[in-house]
């Protein structure tokens, strides 16, 4: 095709929106086994909405919702083109509009929470900019824990927010108090975590203290300097902000706890990222390296458990602890230990949790049922990148802290697992993981189980691109060869991406392509959907992704909206594809 030919076609493609010729021909069938005389009717319609959209509650009035939505020129009901219209539209979306709908009463505990590593930075860990601009954007998607690593300023009279000992410019903390408190409850009306990494001396704790408690007054959560024998659920705790970290040992202005230069010097052949991020690592290979870099300020042992570590802490800041982090002396079995009389937070890195996981499966999950487990990324991803968010959620780890401010596979992972439940921040854990079997045993992560539920997944089409890439985005002089992957993020068992064949030279790529999914743990599931351009002589073209929570999809034929990169959504890339959802009875 000549250049000047293809600009002539893409110019007809700007003008052209979807029509009947598009349909492909398992839509078409649909549209006369519902219609008559090639009209859908109300009756036919509500049919469809029940038998294949599998919306058991349909009724008529739903069915006229839909007719009056298409505002096309039949009144008595859908003609192809319409139907065509309904199916791709924004009223026929892949996830259900049930808002928050999980039961919130539950302690905290029992929630998958949505969680921000080093939360101030704007990009790497070394040497971006400190700033409350992510804070914000991180708190607008849903984010319900925001950490904060706190220094004395340069004259040690007030407390700045940076990654110490990097060349990463700080910001100051009241800057970011007040930003919290501006747009804590924008997204979502459940509770903030605030997580301190603390490297103050008394006085400036003292200083903390009033900051905070002038900031947010009473919507600040105090229970008291005591620890908790129970967390408090989310629902008690709406529009509340919550204080967590370690009672500090002593103030150790030059605290040895991280050898950050090491790290970055680990890290520097850290990435050479793909246009749209690396693969997620697959957790029945992960490699456990050695962690001893890894270390959180927090995650010091504390001398008999921590009973003596609040001396030097000033009383004022003592007392705005709610939930109270360390890890006992000793090792895994007294990290994991369960107090009846108290609940904790215990961090471990992802090479950490590895590591326990290969031995202390069951009692990692045991100490989750009750007490709050955070994972952070290790100390070598100087380049903000993410793990496998899956080795957290398997064990019951509430929160698995990530970097939001970069992109890439695992945080798609974490996107599309906090699209559940209403995108409120908060996901309850499921039943098996919170429960113990007759004989007190637990679920075991490393057990491969039966398949429970089989997901059948038809990629019809994919349209908009010429709407939202420039004409020669993906190719100078003819139109993008799209192919589409699908697959399942979830146990190791359910681990797997299948891919379309390419379509050569068409904007409005049709496959009409099935997939099967066999799951084994439904419950943890994530529908990944990415489109690819094939490019012969350099790395494949971007074309959108979204990952999708299986436990929330609705079945039948669904309109996906995709998204960049970052996870912002396009303005009219999406994907037509057939949810089959079938359970497999014992």
């Amino acid at each position: 095709m000549s250049k000047q030919t293809y600009r002539v076609c893409f110019c007809f493609r700007r003008r052209f929106r979807l029509t009947v010729s598009e349909a492909p021909e398992g839509i078409k069938k649909l549209f006369e086994q519902y219609s008559e005389n090639g009209i859908m009717n109300l009756d036919g319609l509500q049919r469809f909405l029940v038998e294949v959209q599998k919306e058991e509650k349909a009724t008529i009035e739903d069915a006229q919702k839909i007719i009056d939505s298409v505002k096309h020129f039949h009144r008595k009901g859908l003609n192809l083109e319409a139907f065509f219209k309904y199916l791709f539209g924004d009223i026929n979306p892949p996830l259900a509009s049930l808002g928050v709908h999980h039961d919130m009463s539950a302690p905290l505990s029992h929630y998958f929470i949505y969680t921000g590593h080093n939360s101030y930075l704007t990009g790497n860990q070394l040497s971006s900019d400190c700033s409350d601009v992510p804070i914000i954007n991180a708190l607008k998607r849903g984010v319900r824990v925001i950490e904060l690593d706190i220094w004395p300023n340069s004259a040690k009279d007030n407390v700045d927010v940076l990654h110490g000992r990097t060349l990463t410019t700080p910001v100051e903390l009241i800057q970011c108090l007040k930003s919290i408190r501006e747009h804590a409850f924008v997204a979502s009306e459940y509770p903030v975590v605030i997580t301190l990494e603390d490297h103050l001396a008394p006085d400036l704790q003292a200083k903390v203290a009033e900051m905070v408690t002038q900031t947010f007054g009473d919507v600040l959560f105090s229970p008291g300097p005591e620890c908790l024998k129970e967390f408090p659920s989310p629902e008690s705790l709406k529009k509340r902000i919550i204080i967590s970290t370690k009672p500090p040992k002593e103030y150790l202005e030059a605290k040895e706890a991280k050898d950050k230069e090491n790290d970055a010097e680990k890290g520097k052949a850290a990435s050479d990222e793909e246009a749209w991020g690396k693969e997620v690592p697959d957790l029945k290979g992960s490699h456990v390296a050695d962690d001893k870099n890894d270390l959180d300020e927090e995650d010091e042992e504390d001398p008999e458990d921590g009973d003596k570590s609040q001396h030097n802490l000033a009383p004022e800041y003592k007392r705005l602890i709610a939930i109270h982090a360390g890890k006992p002396k000793g090792g895994l079995d007294e990290w994991l230990r369960v107090d009846p009389d108290k609940v904790r937070r215990l961090s471990m890195s992802e090479q950490e949790l590895e590591k326990a996981a290969l031995t202390h499966g069951k009692q990692i999950v045991r100490f989750t049922q009750r007490n709050i487990l955070r994972v952070y990324p290790k100390g070598i991803r100087v380049d903000s990148s993410n793990y496998n968010p899956l080795i957290g959620w398997m064990h019951g780890a509430q929160m698995v802290a990530f970097n939001m401010q970069g992109y890439g596979r695992s945080l798609w992972l974490m996107h599309g697992m906090f699209k559940a439940n209403g995108g409120c921040g908060y996901v309850k854990k499921p039943d098996f993981l919170l429960k113990s079997g007759p004989h007190d045993d637990v679920f075991d992560p490393s057990v491969r189980l039966p398949v429970k539920t089989v997901l059948k997944v038809t990629v019809y089409m994919g349209e908009g691109w010429y709407h939202d890439f420039h004409h020669t985005h993906f190719d100078a002089y003819s139109p993008p060869d799209f192919y589409a992957r699908v697959g399942i993020a979830g146990v190791p068992a359910d681990n797997v991406m299948k891919k379309t064949k390419t379509l050569e030279d068409n904007w409005v790529p049709s496959w009409n392509e099935e997939f099967e999914f066999p799951l084994t743990v439904p419950e943890l599931a994530l529908l990944r959907i990415e489109v690819h351009e094939y490019d012969m002589s350099e790395k494949d073209d971007f074309g959108g992704q979204t990952c999708l929570p299986v436990s929330e999809l609705r079945s039948g034929i669904r309109a996906v909206p995709l998204n960049s990169r970052k996870g912002d959504k396009y303005n009219s890339v999406k994907l037509l594809m057939r949810f089959e959802l079938s359970d497999i009875r014992v």
